[in-house]
């Protein structure tokens, strides 16, 4: 009943959104389970654990609606500065998650993607990240891209750098180098930039998330802390992002 519920939810809220005029790539900056927990007396691993649990209904709810690209902010490089024991939770939390989801994003037709620096990560979890990637590769549908030990800047300092040795070995000429050959050496270099950015938990900022993408994206903030974030906010935000004219730098005759 609660499946069919969520089903009929759904669908009414696709009733209130341009299906023909969807974001094609949206991210989430998906913050404030720690606060969550806290206000319910709880220690701060319930919060992410409740937090997965969202993740997993909005990852269903975004394929439903026929997004093509949904980016999540899962763990930054500057998360290591927590205590070890919540960080030490929160690895044993995502490889849980990747190994368990796994099937469902399989009968779904979703094919999950993970970007960040491997190094430092659990060789269990990165040895479960390639395991997905490579048994939903041939899905077409959602593509679930995890952001995990990512940094904006740290992606384009490993783009530059990639692009030096380049330089140095005299493969390319530094008059070569364009915004299009940096975005070539981004992590993932086939993804559109997000045309929609959302962040829970009312903060103003980015976070060092996606730099380079983000710089025309379309920014959309509510107070609610990520637990609490659901489908009907996801409409809210694509709604208004329908509203919204896109200018890209240019004059638009409105």
């Amino acid at each position: 009943m609660a499946l069919l519920n969520a089903q009929n939810d759904i669908e009414r809220l696709k009733q209130s959104i341009d299906l023909t005029r969807l974001p094609e790539h949206v991210a989430i900056i998906m913050d404030g389970n720690g606060r969550w927990a806290r206000e319910r007396g709880l220690f701060r691993v319930q919060g992410h654990q409740r937090g997965y649990q969202t993740v997993r209904q909005i990852v269903r709810d975004a394929g439903e609606i026929g997004i093509k690209v949904l980016t999540l902010y899962v763990f930054s490089s500057e998360n290591w500065k927590r205590p070890k024991k919540e960080t030490d939770a929160l690895m044993t939390l995502i490889e849980h998650a990747a190994r368990h989801e796994l099937n469902e994003l399989k009968e779904n037709n979703v094919r999950i993607r993970f970007i960040g620096r491997r190094a430092g990560l659990p060789d269990s979890l990165i040895k479960e990240m390639d395991r997905d990637i490579e048994e939903t590769k041939g899905n077409s549908g959602l593509i679930l891209n995890l952001a995990i030990n990512y940094g904006g800047r740290v992606e384009i300092v490993d783009a530059v750098r990639e692009i030096a040795e380049e330089v140095r070995q005299g493969t390319i000429s530094p008059d070569d180098v364009t915004e299009y050959l940096i975005s070539q050496r981004l992590y993932a270099p086939d993804l559109p930039d997000p045309d929609l950015l959302i962040r829970t938990a009312g903060e103003l900022r980015v976070s060092n998330f996606l730099l380079w993408g983000v710089a025309y994206s379309e920014l959309w903030v509510t107070d609610s802390l990520w637990p609490d974030f659901n489908a009907t906010l996801l409409t809210d935000a694509i709604r208004d992002f329908q509203s919204r004219v896109r200018k890209f730098g240019s004059v638009v005759n409105e």
